[in-house]
């Protein structure tokens, strides 16, 4: 297991909002939760910001945190991610923020430490182009290319 360093932004986390934890042993994603002192109506098709509580020091750039919905939240009330999924660099050191965007036709209210989105982190690996004057033809056309819909 790594280490990953993280500071508590907002003085809620770990005292009345549980810091940022792997909800079972085999879990492959950190629940983030809502870090504000009151619940948080979001209109229907309106998106807000809210703050996480914390943010983290990834050091190596061979690793990002990535923010995922929560599948429940989605399905059973239209609330997922403004952009729908977050990309954290290794060099970012603010805390993180969850673009949350409420999808559906109806209002819904964020409760105080309410579990809003996921962090999984993975690797990275970065490239450097070779620039050619055109691409070998492989026979693919594009979306749905491989007769697969």
């Amino acid at each position: 297991m790594r280490t990953i360093e993280a500071t508590i932004i907002n003085p809620l986390m770990g005292k009345e909002i549980p810091l940022p934890s792997y909800s079972t042993d085999g879990a492959a994603a950190i629940d983030l939760r809502a870090c504000i002192s009151a619940p948080l109506t979001i209109q229907a098709q309106e998106t807000k910001l809210i703050g996480s509580g914390i943010a983290i020091n990834i050091h190596d750039p061979n690793l990002a945190a990535v923010l995922l919905p929560r599948s429940g939240l989605g399905l059973h009330h239209g609330i997922v991610l403004g952009n729908l999924v977050g990309l954290i660099d290794s060099d970012y050191r603010k805390e993180i923020q969850i673009a949350v965007w409420n999808r559906s036709n109806k209002a819904f209210t964020i409760q105080q430490g309410e579990r809003l989105c996921q962090m999984v982190f993975v690797p990275i690996l970065q490239v450097e182009f070779k620039w050619v004057t055109h691409l070998e033809d492989n026979g693919r056309d594009g979306f749905g290319s491989t007769g697969l819909s």
